[in-house]
């Protein structure tokens, strides 16, 4: 890779790889790339986003223009259309602040790329509330970690060095007990203890958990269950299970909404939720739900705190409107007459539709079908600097600048869109 310009001082980072947000990690960018106190994703972060092109340029119809016409043509379409969405989102707080405030302006609908999966999740903490925990509480506390349907590790990589396997804790605990339910055996096994303890793997397809799930409600709530099996696993295994959960001075049960790739998987998650709340009845347990990544939790957090909603929702002439259904981006792109899509951390395509396309994102972004307006812009974490929500939404970390580079920020783009369309309201010429 070309470290030209590049500082060759080590850096300090916090990696936005995924929702761990580690802040340990050191950069050395001479005379290439390393990472100390990284994992395979940050380095493949990291490695895509210092080879990046730090001087791309606007496009308009595929042909190289300059910011100031680029920031036109988009407020010129955005102030043309009634029904314009936002999606992809792929940015931080700040970046998600500014994308509210041009939502408010052009009545336009929000969605997360990742928003499938986060639904699941919300629905069930909307329908039934949930007791969830922190990562500093599972450092701290937790003596058994029950997986659901994830390894946790292929997602977020450092989570059992970091969380369960660190001894710098507050209380003298010993390490605790891994027990993986329908998880990857392959990957599951390979996070075996530092001392070589084996983690326990119980097989089942993601399409069985439903019935495991509902089988360990059960035996909590002391039903009796006449089956030698629940989905090929022996009951007497369930048994051990709930006996260990129930002994367990801290359990934590971790899932992820987005590998739950089943019909209707939000009612498997209030069933995750129910298990835990009937812990609680007499002992401790708390449920941790692994994000999917690309700024999800701080988008979801900004919008909330902005509108009283998380995305999936639209504004109705200044006032929120929420739908999970009817406001996914896959339902909109059919209907919407305006498709702004913003992804910074990652090159993701815009989906197709047959409306006007702005794109504002990742420099080494590639399409399929060319937008009409292609707005290059810094990485957060990387080129500008930033917040995020760590995936257990109990604190933001900063994002730190590691280059300069000549790519605006989406902030600043959002923001000079938004004037233009204020420019326009105020000479009477928007549509």
């Amino acid at each position: 890779m070309n470290n030209q310009n590049h500082n060759a001082v080590p850096l300090n980072a916090t990696c936005p790889a995924c929702g761990l947000l580690c802040d340990d990690v050191t950069l050395s960018l001479t005379p290439e790339l390393s990472l100390q106190n990284g994992c395979t994703k940050g380095i493949h972060f990291f490695e895509d986003a210092f080879n990046t092109s730090a001087s791309a340029s606007p496009l308009l119809a595929g042909k190289s223009t300059n910011l100031e016409t680029a920031i036109n043509a988009a407020a010129e379409i955005l102030a043309n259309s009634k029904q314009a969405l936002f999606a992809g989102l792929g940015t931080e707080v700040q970046g998600m602040r500014n994308i509210m405030s041009l939502a408010k302006k052009t009545n336009a609908t929000l969605d997360h790329i990742h928003s499938e999966s986060t639904v699941s999740n919300t629905r069930t903490m909307q329908n039934s509330g949930w007791l969830t925990t922190t990562l500093a509480e599972v450092k701290n506390r937790a003596d058994v970690i029950l997986a659901i349907g994830t390894d946790i590790t292929s997602t977020h990589p450092r989570f059992f060095e970091k969380l369960a396997w660190n001894t710098d804790s507050l209380f003298d605990k010993p390490s605790p007990e891994l027990i993986f339910l329908g998880a990857p055996e392959a990957s599951a096994k390979e996070n075996a203890a530092p001392d070589g303890k084996e983690p326990t793997i119980i097989p089942a397809k993601i399409t069985q958990l439903p019935e495991v799930i509902n089988a360990l409600n059960s035996l909590l709530n002391g039903k009796k269950i006449n089956v030698e099996t629940v989905a090929g696993i022996p009951t007497n295994t369930l048994i051990s299970l709930i006996e260990k959960l129930r002994t367990a001075k801290y359990a934590v049960i971790v899932w992820s909404a987005s590998a739950l790739k089943i019909p209707h998987a939000e009612l498997t998650i209030q069933s995750i939720v129910q298990l835990i709340s009937k812990l609680n009845e007499n002992s401790r347990a708390a449920g941790l739900p692994l994000n999917s990544g690309d700024g999800d939790s701080s988008v979801n957090n900004v919008s909330t705190w902005l509108s009283g909603y998380p995305t999936r929702s639209r504004f109705n002439n200044g006032i929120p409107v929420y739908d999970t259904y009817h406001f996914a981006t896959a339902k909109q792109l059919a209907s919407c007459d305006a498709l702004l899509w913003i992804s910074t951390f990652n090159p993701y395509p815009a989906p197709n539709t047959q409306a006007p396309v702005i794109v504002i994102g990742h420099p080494d972004t590639k399409f399929e079908r060319m937008p009409d307006v292609f707005i290059p812009v810094g990485i957060p974490g990387v080129d500008h600097n930033g917040q995020m929500f760590r995936m257990d939404s109990s604190i933001t970390l900063p994002l730190k600048k590691l280059r300069d580079t000549n790519l605006p920020g989406l902030s600043e783009v959002i923001g000079k869109i938004e004037a233009k369309l204020s420019n326009r309201m105020i000479d009477g010429t928007a549509a």
